[in-house]
């Protein structure tokens, strides 16, 4: 008898995390790998920032502190929201050790077993898995290459019933670094408006808020009618080059609904460390932050900018200029056909087809024989995955780098004996 509850066998992961031994793997046989798939902004940490956890750290700032966070950065970050439009208080906003712990949080909140999770795919791995892992039911809502990598509000509402409990919305988008024009903003927030069910909440996954290029973020939460039915969620990971500071937030709708997260807080971890949360109210406070800010996303702008131009150069492989977040998402389904990718997956055993789709061989081709780290669509929403040939890259990463990385990937779409190569090395073996 299995010593596993059932749910844990149903929740999934993040290729991300989980492609770090087999970039070991390919390291030891000697070749220098390029990561393109981690993302996680290559900038220190701004000094102001690094200081003031330093001071707090003197001051003794190590102990146990308020569950629902400490209110100078409650404070903070409604401040930040209503400077955004946003109706927003600090009794109202729950603090966590990252972004993503919010996520789960509301699904456990708001959806019974049985009850419907809308999300965009490809999207954010956690929200697909995790609906799975609540054994709520998963209704993915598909990003078209052919609409921008947007949806349209009749998408939307075709989707939506009375079973529906939270509406995951990610803009700029991970991993298509999609940010929606103000007139679908309008639209879709109508949809939800009229169109959702009592009580079910819109989740407004904001975490790349600052990183946007010719265009200009704005929350959903701002619109009229939308405050009081949505969860806005953001941190401190990206716009700060600050992923193990694990601070995050959220602005519940309801001072009642942030008293429920708090007491998740408690059971789960108790708080998240003061030092840390008083290093975040710098961050959101500190007359330093909008050019810390610029130069970091002028240094992306850069980067996306060469490397789209780079892929697009490449035969069999069409790439679209995202306005937001440090990714690129390339259509290779051309390099699929011309290696061969897509008649040596139709050509697998069974059992092990249903395991992968054909970019995934691409991705791990790329990895195991020309040293690019880059995640397949499938990492990004398993569910109608296997229909769709997209790669992910981040330019989080050096401009010298991706320079070389593109080199390879375009050696690598002519290297058909090579693929062919890898395919019988690794047969009976590929644990992706």
């Amino acid at each position: 008898m299995a010593p596993y509850a059932q749910r844990a066998l149903r929740i999934g992961t993040e290729n991300t995390f989980r492609l770090g031994p087999m970039i070991a793997q390919a390291e030891a046989r000697g070749l220098r790998v390029i990561r393109c798939n981690i993302g996680e902004p290559d900038f220190p940490l701004p000094d102001h920032i690094r200081d003031e956890i330093k001071r707090q750290l003197d001051a003794g700032n190590t102990h146990y502190c308020e569950p629902q966070g400490v209110l100078s950065l409650r404070d903070a970050v409604a401040r930040h929201m209503r400077a955004q439009g946003i109706d927003a208080a600090p009794e109202r906003v729950v603090i966590f050790p990252g972004a993503k712990v919010p996520i789960g949080f509301a699904q456990q909140t708001y959806a019974n077993p049985g009850d419907e999770i809308i999300y965009p795919s490809p999207g954010f791995p956690i929200y697909e898995s995790f609906t799975g892992y609540i054994d709520a039911v998963p209704v993915p809502l598909y990003l078209r290459e052919e609409r921008g990598f947007a949806f349209t509000a009749e998408d939307l509402a075709r989707l939506i019933t009375p079973r529906t409990r939270l509406m995951f919305l990610n803009f700029p988008s991970n991993p298509t670094g999609g940010v929606p024009s103000t007139g679908d903003l309008a639209e879709i927030a109508e949809v939800l408006r009229t169109r959702l069910p009592p009580g079910a909440r819109v989740f407004s996954d904001e975490i790349y808020e600052d990183i946007v290029f010719e265009v200009a973020h704005r929350s959903i939460a701002a619109l009229p009618g939308m405050a009081e039915r949505t969860i806005v969620v953001s941190g401190v990971s990206k716009s700060y080059a600050w992923t193990g500071g694990r601070v995050g937030w959220a602005l519940l709708p309801t001072v009642e609904e942030a008293q429920l997260f708090r007491n998740l807080n408690i059971n789960y971890f108790s708080c998240v460390a003061a030092y840390t949360q008083e290093a975040a109210r710098v961050a959101l406070d500190s007359p330093l932050r909008a050019a810390t800010l610029q130069r970091m996303v002028d240094s992306f702008r850069a980067r996306r900018d060469v490397v789209v131009d780079g892929l697009n150069r490449i035969e069999g492989v069409r790439c679209a200029l995202p306005p937001g977040a440090f990714y690129v998402w390339p259509n290779v389904r051309g390099v699929c056909e011309r290696l061969g990718v897509l008649a040596a997956h139709a050509a697998l055993p069974e059992d092990e087809r249903s395991r992968t789709t054909p970019v995934t061989l691409l991705q791990m081709f790329l990895l195991m024989r020309h040293g690019v780290a880059t995640l397949d669509r499938k990492s990004f929403g398993r569910i109608g995955a296997d229909r769709e040939q997209f790669l992910r890259l981040s330019v989080a990463t050096s401009l010298a780098d991706l320079r070389e990385a593109v080199q390879r990937i375009a050696r690598a779409s002519q290297d058909g004996a090579g693929f062919e190569s890898f395919l019988r090395e690794t047969a009976g073996a590929r644990p992706w």
